[in-house]
């Protein structure tokens, strides 16, 4: 089995507004080999909190007291591209579509199962390791046009500006480069950056792939790098045209 490195040096950000949740996925967490467990009640509260102690991964309730997840969500990706995973008892797929479309990596729905919700926080770190974050794998740094993908520190710029990305948008974009000019399915895809069976995620690539075109390319609608395929999937060319 593939393990995660260093698990007891993540630090985890709970933020939910029910202390029995927060207490609950704590004792879960330090079960599972986590140490370093924030937790926030407001998502205010969560956002300083992920200011100050910069979080590995953010597990984020959508209704809070004061400003609802999604807000917090988009608020945090001005700041740090970590995964987050949403808590949510709100059950329709627009739901699932919107918190993923607006940042988050992951979609758990209430009730659930706190064994459940630190499986899936492990998956996101052991994504992370496969697709080359981890800062002891991969670190040279990818260019295509005026794009510069620096996997050691988990950045993307484009000219001198620095491209703020989702944890996925990042992995998709990264596993899109490391194989650029090849065709990829979304089937593939979906196997190698979501880690999940295609079923389901098709409108969710297309979702991560609108936004790539339009935090990289100068014009999203003829895009010159990330082209559509028909009736293939997609690719990354670098020759930009």
């Amino acid at each position: 089995m593939f393990n995660v490195e260093g698990l007891s040096e993540k630090k985890i950000l709970l933020v939910d507004d029910e202390k029995e949740i927060l207490d609950l996925l704590e004792t879960v967490l330090i079960k599972e080999g986590f140490e370093t467990i924030y937790k926030a009640a407001t998502g205010l509260e969560g956002i300083q909190i992920c200011k100050e102690k910069q979080p590995d991964l953010i597990v984020l309730d959508i209704m809070l007291p004061d400003i609802d997840g999604l807000e917090v969500c988009r608020r945090i990706r001005e700041i740090t591209v970590v995964p987050i995973i949403f808590l949510s008892a709100k059950t329709d797929d627009v739901d699932k579509l919107l918190g993923l479309g607006i940042g988050g990596d992951d979609y758990v729905t209430k009730p659930f199962s706190p064994k459940e919700v630190a499986f899936r926080i492990k998956v996101q770190f052991r994504r992370n390791q496969y697709m080359g974050i981890n800062e002891h794998q991969n670190d040279e740094r990818i260019e295509f046009g005026d794009i510069v993908i620096n996997p050691h520190h988990g950045e993307v710029t484009k000219g001198e500006v620095q491209v703020v990305l989702t944890a996925k948008e990042y992995q998709l974009l990264l596993y899109l480069a490391q194989n650029a000019n090849q065709i990829l399915s979304k089937r593939h895809i979906c196997e190698k950056v979501w880690g999940e069976d295609y079923l389901g995620y098709d409108n969710t690539i297309m979702v991560h792939i609108r936004h790539l075109r339009e935090k990289l390319e100068n014009e999203p609608g003829k895009p010159a790098y990330i082209k559509t395929v028909k009736g293939l999937g997609y690719k990354l060319s670098t020759r930009g045209g």
